[in-house]
């Protein structure tokens, strides 16, 4: 087999370097394409046949192909070999090169999925700046296919917020992301895994490749195998290409990795420790260079001890640990994560944005959002489909869910019997005592904002706390100035 393999060079004048394949049969000009590239950093593959080609592409997917048209004792044409490459990798740029090519082979070509076509003889700038053009169109159809998804999905922010919880969690995503280690985010559902996922994929080396999701609940014990590895076919059969593939040179997130069956978690363990693995149905080994980030919302120890996690697997992918908050422990960022909800909802639906009144605010930062950052963005997005066509007008409560406006039928009359038994004076004094603690619990002891919202100064609200034996919680024991 005439095959060839060079490393990487140093000092390469490329931003990035991508491994090509060349295809030709005439050695020369696989040897002087090779040289060319090489000396820009690039690290080539060669073969002198279809069939060399599809070994190559079996075992490792490289960043672009160059194919002859024509080819002697070739058990495929160059275009026939396009056709079965754009089969297994439809995202893979080709280009196409021959001495004997016409109008009508170029139109057949870059019908058939190739980038571009190049007439033998050419110049070596020629060649490279053709390849550069295809990678570059490569890499921005990657991101707007990833744009187009994130805005599909749910308009996901970004790491929104000033609390020292998503500091922690900023700081954290910019010392890991540069780094090839292995994440394993934990954290409650909705809480903004994925996104923590995308932030590390997106300040790393591998921004420029692709970020792919396995939802590992959606993946049955059937099709595990297929879906995370592929299955091979057999002669020129279409291959499946797994989601490491796909993720090849990018980032591979898996969500809720506990849901795997446990089979494919001992697959995954050799796959993400050695970056080799077997297609379903084939015998060759493939190789990849995938950097793995997984999630759970679990209680991993639990999950481990009962059997559905498997340890080593845990310790394979915890490599680096990070916890996202509970939107409840970071009340302090709801209402700028409120405000750029409204923003994202409102660019991605075409619906009029909309303001949040101060005591709407106040009644989102006292809710607890057992659903967490989804929930609340579900909740602005209801808002913003029942808000009235004056959008000048700040809305009210009357548009956010019961459970938020702390509406409490089975209690409300209980409390005002309470209340009724006693003397006016106690009465009042029982009544501002119940709604200074639950005031200062919303604002999660932050009595400047709490000042602001009820209508009083800072200094007179520390005297009434104090008169009614009201204490902040522990963790907010200044109010935001440093002064208890």
């Amino acid at each position: 087999m005439a095959l060839q393999m060079y490393p990487h060079e140093q000092g390469s004048s490329m931003k990035t370097a991508s491994d090509i394949l060349i295809v030709d049969d005439e050695s020369d000009i696989r040897l002087l394409i090779g040289a060319t590239l090489r000396d820009e950093g690039f690290t080539t593959m060669e073969a002198a046949s279809a069939m060399e080609a599809r070994e190559i592409l079996a075992a490792k997917p490289p960043g672009l192909a160059i194919l002859d048209i024509w080819m002697r004792d070739s058990d495929m044409d160059g275009l026939e070999l396009l056709e079965w490459v754009k089969g297994v990798y439809p995202d893979l740029p080709v280009l196409m090169i021959s001495g004997h090519g016409t109008v009508e082979t170029a139109v057949q070509a870059i019908r058939n999925g190739a980038y571009d076509f190049i007439e033998k003889p050419f110049k070596e700038d020629r060649l490279l700046l053709m390849v550069q053009r295809a990678l570059e169109a490569s890499r921005l159809e990657r991101e707007n296919a990833d744009l187009r998804a994130r805005v599909s999905d749910e308009g996901e922010p970004a790491l929104v917020g000033l609390s020292a919880a998503i500091k922690a969690v900023r700081t954290a995503v910019e010392r890991i992301a540069p780094t090839a280690s292995r994440v394993l985010i934990s954290g409650p559902n909705g809480s903004g895994k994925e996104l923590a996922a995308r932030c590390l994929h997106n300040q790393s080396e591998r921004r420029d490749s692709r970020f792919v999701v396995a939802n590992c609940a959606r993946l049955g014990s059937e099709r595990a195998d297929v879906e995370l590895f592929g299955s091979d076919g057999s002669g020129t059969s279409r291959r499946i290409v797994g989601l490491f593939e796909q993720a090849h040179k990018g980032t591979l997130y898996f969500d809720e990795i506990c849901d795997l069956p446990l089979e494919t978690q001992g697959k995954i363990v050799r796959a993400v420790a050695e970056q080799r693995f077997r297609r379903v149905g084939g015998n060759k080994e493939v190789s990849v260079d995938v950097r793995v980030i997984s999630a759970s919302s679990r209680d991993l120890a639990t999950e481990i001890s009962e059997g559905r996690l498997r340890e080593d697997l845990y310790y394979r992918l915890g490599v680096v640990p990070l916890s996202m908050p509970p939107l409840a422990d970071r009340r302090e960022d709801i209402p700028p994560l409120a405000r750029h909800f409204v923003e994202a909802v409102a660019r991605r639906t075409g619906l009029g944005k909309v303001k949040l009144g101060d005591e709407v605010l106040a009644a989102m930062q006292g809710y607890r959002w057992p659903g967490n950052v989804r929930q609340m963005l579900n909740t602005i997005e209801n808002m913003l489909i029942m808000a009235p066509s004056d959008r000048s007008v700040p809305l009210g409560l009357d548009l956010l869910p019961a459970e938020i406006q702390n509406i409490s039928p089975a209690n409300s009359n209980s409390d005002i019997d309470a209340l009724l038994a006693l003397p006016l004076r106690d009465a009042r004094e029982a009544f501002e005592k119940s709604y200074m603690t639950a005031q200062l619990q919303r604002f999660d002891g932050n009595v400047s904002q709490m000042a602001g919202f009820v209508g009083m100064e800072r200094s007179a609200l520390h005297r009434k706390l104090r008169s009614l034996d009201v204490t902040q919680p522990d963790k907010s024991s200044s109010d935001g100035d440093g002064k208890p």
